[in-house]
């Protein structure tokens, strides 16, 4: 497991808040839908691979829809990318809202002092109003404030249902698996080491990976397309995560895209940047070994 080292503190920039927010961004149902652009994988079973093989041999399986598809050769898929919270592990939105409000601060038995961890509310978003703050001691006290949720809170990380049978069944398969995060490196390494100790993950992003904007910016796929040498770029690759940013981070690399579906972001089913959606992620499995096709339901 391999990751850049994180950034010190950085001075007072220009606010961009679409590309330095901490928290899943679930967005908002479209209100005018675009038509999804097809993606498709050859299958990784080699027999099924085999049979797909054969039928383009012979014209892609008659006229129209999927034959048509089939007319030229289907791309490998190269390699996969994870989102963290909420997609390797249950969503942990509880700690956003504690890096918000106030901690008590017990001062004698009857006096309990209320500070501030941020003293902002939802609208505001977290790490654009760190690096926004005046000075260099503002910044560090505030960023080791939000640190300090974050490391006990993943003392309580719960893997998702069917993690550890995708990630051996993509080793099995000789699938490469990277990162792609907005935590910072602790409690990533944290969720590897334990729940997933026999597995490799590279390249690792995370918020604190120099000179890569965070998702929804496509830079931290595309700097693993490159670190992987794929020709393609990042479209011979899956984006898998839990949120808007996942999905337009993934879209605008070129990626193909996998939503895994939760009680908060059932709205992004049928996001134009979502290729196919998923209750579990073992489910991928079975998509993948068939041939990755969208758009396709899953029921």
């Amino acid at each position: 497991m391999t990751s850049a080292p994180p950034l010190q503190p950085q001075p007072q920039t220009q606010a961009q808040p679409q590309a330095s927010r901490l928290e899943p961004h679930y967005g908002q149902p479209q209100t005018q839908m675009q038509k999804k652009v097809p993606r498709r994988f050859a299958p990784l079973n080699p027999e099924r691979r085999g049979q797909r093989e054969s039928l383009l041999a012979a014209g892609g399986g008659g006229g129209g829809g999927a034959g048509m598809m089939m007319a030229e050769e289907e791309p490998v898929l190269k390699g996969v990318v994870f989102d963290v919270d909420g997609t390797l592990c249950l969503p942990q939105n509880y700690m956003f809202q504690e890096m918000r409000t106030e901690e008590p601060t017990p001062i004698t038995p009857s006096l309990v002092l209320h500070r501030s961890v941020l003293g902002i509310d939802k609208s505001v978003d977290i790490i654009t109003h760190i690096r926004s703050l005046p000075t260099l001691e503002e910044r560090t006290e505030a960023a080791a404030k939000v640190k300090a949720i974050e490391r006990a809170a993943m003392t309580k990380q719960k893997p998702q249902p069917g993690l550890v049978q995708l990630m051996d069944y993509l080793h099995s398969r000789g699938v490469r698996r990277a990162l792609c995060t907005r935590n910072f490196e602790a409690p990533v390494t944290h969720l590897l080491t334990t729940h997933l100790p026999a597995h490799v993950f590279t390249p690792i992003i995370t918020r604190d990976t120099p000179d890569l904007l965070p998702k929804p910016d496509p830079a931290g796929l595309l700097h693993i397309a490159k670190e992987w040498g794929l020709e393609n770029g990042a479209s011979d690759l899956i984006m898998v995560g839990d949120s808007l940013d996942d999905m337009t981070a993934g879209h605008k690399a070129g990626a193909a895209t996998v939503l895994l579906v939760n009680d908060h972001n059932k709205s992004l089913i049928e996001h134009d940047h979502t290729n196919l959606w998923i209750k579990q992620l073992d489910e991928l499995i079975g998509i993948l070994e068939d041939g990755f096709v969208s758009p396709r339901e899953i029921s």
